[in-house]
């Protein structure tokens, strides 16, 4: 404590003078703090637009070679179980995941019609668990019940969208549509609990975000037969306990479909007879946003990298001006230091005080450096519409690594002071 207040005396006895000497340690780590605020922010922006604002839903579709399976345009696939639902359960424990619902989907629906109105939007075949782990919230009308599914009712939900295609402007909740010749009525609207809506900066951003879609009717999936008149491979929405759980989930799921609903094609061996295990072309694999998201940020990030690398070298270069001055100051202290030998001062304890000098003066300048840093990335927030994210582990890493800098760049004016010979000390002026 002695020697921290015996550093501040002399920070504050050469104020001018001091400053200048923090002012790369100020310069680097504001310009870190900022730039690793903005990498930050930049990345949860990235994951934000590409999975959407907490909804932690991954899709588990089957695929055929590289291909995902579209049931719009291709014929029912052989080999391929459908999913019971006995399978549920299983799937709700496997780690990671909070719930999963099963569904049928059409991406193309012109053969949706209300009277004259035609509909191009998406048409679901759902279970009951289905709003809930997607995030719907039914704000005109009633959600499916269980009555639904065992009486095989003709009822349907649409989406805003949808509805304003359908209906225009007119309530839709009893009136009928038809799919595929098939009378349905609607019996509710839905939309999104959380209407996610990405940054739109650039057209880029424009171009990939932007929801161009006609939007989507859902029916219950026990009348899913009696429209497409099989039944078909399902796909699965897997609701994650939070987004970086989503791509494990997503892949179990997608391991336990493969071992349970995929029927082993078998043949055998032209020169033996035995049979060969040969599994088919189909497999079921999860729309990994999260993945996506992370190999964008690393695009972001590499670049960023070498802007903090540049940064960086403006910390070796504070350093450098604090072993100068600290240099300086043991040459304008010989005397006091001659005096403190010459009553018995130990040598690491003139070396403790000169080193926790050295510390003090880099570390107020680190916290100074943190402080503006924010403010920077703040600013560049405002003005730029760049997000931030302020990173607190970098924040603390930030002073104690500029302490670091104190001490190691203060390491030889301290030894060069403990080493001082006391008599020759005493004869300086």
């Amino acid at each position: 404590m002695e020697n921290i207040r015996l550093a501040f005396q002399g920070i504050w006895g050469h104020k001018m003078r001091s400053f200048l000497t923090m002012l790369g340690i100020i310069i680097g780590i504001a310009s870190i703090i900022t730039i690793v605020s903005t990498i930050k922010g930049t990345n949860e922006q990235i994951k934000e637009n590409l999975i959407g604002s907490g909804s932690n839903v991954v899709t588990v579709s089957l695929y055929q070679d590289d291909w995902e399976y579209d049931m719009t345009y291709s014929p029912l696939p052989s080999g391929v179980r459908v999913i019971e639902d006995s399978l549920r359960d299983s799937l709700n424990r496997l780690s990671g995941v909070e719930e999963v619902s099963f569904f049928n989907r059409r991406n193309w629906s012109d053969f949706v019609t209300a009277g004259e109105s035609r509909f191009s939007g998406e048409t679901y075949g759902v279970d009951q668990a289905f709003f809930e782990v997607c995030g719907y919230k039914i704000t005109y009308g009633r959600i499916f019940d269980q009555r639904d599914y065992d009486n095989y009712r003709k009822v349907v939900i649409v989406d805003r969208k949808a509805a304003a295609s359908l209906f225009g402007k007119a309530l839709p909740i009893g009136k009928v549509l038809e799919i595929k010749g098939e009378p349905f009525t609607v019996i509710g609207v839905a939309e999104q609990a959380e209407e996610f809506e990405p940054v739109i900066s650039s057209y880029n951003d424009y171009y990939m975000y932007a929801d161009t879609s006609a939007g989507a009717i859902f029916i219950p999936s026990a009348t899913w037969p009696m429209v497409f008149y099989f039944d078909e491979p399902q796909n699965v929405a897997v609701k994650a306990t939070s987004t970086d759980t989503m791509t494990r989930a997503g892949k179990a799921v997608a391991d336990v479909l493969n071992e349970t609903q995929l029927i082993t094609s078998v043949s055998y061996d032209e020169e033996t007879g035995e049979e060969i295990d040969e599994p088919g072309a189909f497999s079921y694999r999860s729309q990994d946003l999260l993945q996506q998201a992370q190999q964008l940020q690393e695009m972001s990030s590499a670049t960023n990298q070498q802007l903090i690398w540049i940064a960086s070298i403006s910390l070796l270069v504070g350093g450098i001006g604090v072993m100068n001055i600290m240099l300086v100051s043991v040459t304008e202290r010989t005397s006091e230091i001659g005096l403190k030998k010459a009553l018995g001062a130990k040598k690491k304890r003139i070396r403790r005080q000169f080193l926790t000098e050295a510390a003090v003066l880099t570390s107020l300048g680190g916290i100074i450096g943190v402080v503006l840093g924010i403010v920077f990335a703040h600013l560049i927030s405002a003005s730029n519409g760049v997000p931030v994210a302020i990173d607190v582990p970098a924040t603390v890493i930030s002073v104690v690594f500029s302490m670091v800098i104190g001490i190691v760049f203060g390491m030889l004016p301290a030894v060069k002071a403990a080493n001082l010979n006391p008599i020759e000390a005493l004869r300086r002026e």
